[in-house]
């Protein structure tokens, strides 16, 4: 435990005596002992952070009869570009339908003046909104996390992941 080890008294000079001095040593090989105890006890008694996990509902087979087809006015198709670009424009990329305009692609970023605001406006605007999510071959996996943090902040209800196609990366260098 502690002992106490005393040095010899006295100096070269003759003449002048001085007092004891006392050396303490600790020993601290129990206190050691009882820190890892209690590491370990706190350690296997704490709960550790659950992960969060965002729900993700599937959506149903649809029958034959029932019609899967999506209105160009209930969709807005969201593409994920380089540099953390988002490229956005309402309606589908029909380039073969001759009855379709060619969509104006407009460009903003995941600022909280960005797509959030559109998404918001367009909820507004039209009831039963679509959303297409295209991430691009320059895209990167962090962006989509952060649009599918946008579609749960604004309360999306409704939107899909879609493999871009050739006449969405055509329409992306067009403008």
């Amino acid at each position: 435990m502690a002992e106490i080890q005393q040095q010899a008294a006295g100096s070269s000079k003759p003449g002048k005596r001085r007092a004891k001095q006392l050396s303490t040593r600790i020993d601290m090989t129990p206190m050691v002992d009882l820190a890892f105890l209690l590491l370990t006890f706190f350690m296997l008694t704490t709960t550790f952070a659950k992960p969060a996990v965002m729900q993700l509902t599937m959506p149903v087979k649809p029958t034959d009869e029932e019609d899967s087809g999506l209105k160009h006015s209930q969709a807005m198709t969201v593409i994920l570009g380089k540099d953390h670009q988002v490229h956005y424009f309402f309606g589908l990329n029909a380039p073969q339908d001759k009855t379709v305009l060619v969509p104006e692609v407009k460009t903003t970023s995941f600022a909280p003046d960005g797509i959030r605001q559109v998404l918001l406006a367009r909820q507004q605007q039209r009831h039963g909104l679509m959303v297409l999510i295209k991430p691009s071959p320059d895209s990167k996996y962090q962006d989509m996390i952060d649009l599918l943090d946008e579609m749960n902040i604004t309360n999306q209800k409704k939107y899909a992941l879609v493999k871009i196609t050739q006449d969405d990366l055509n329409l992306l260098k067009n403008n």
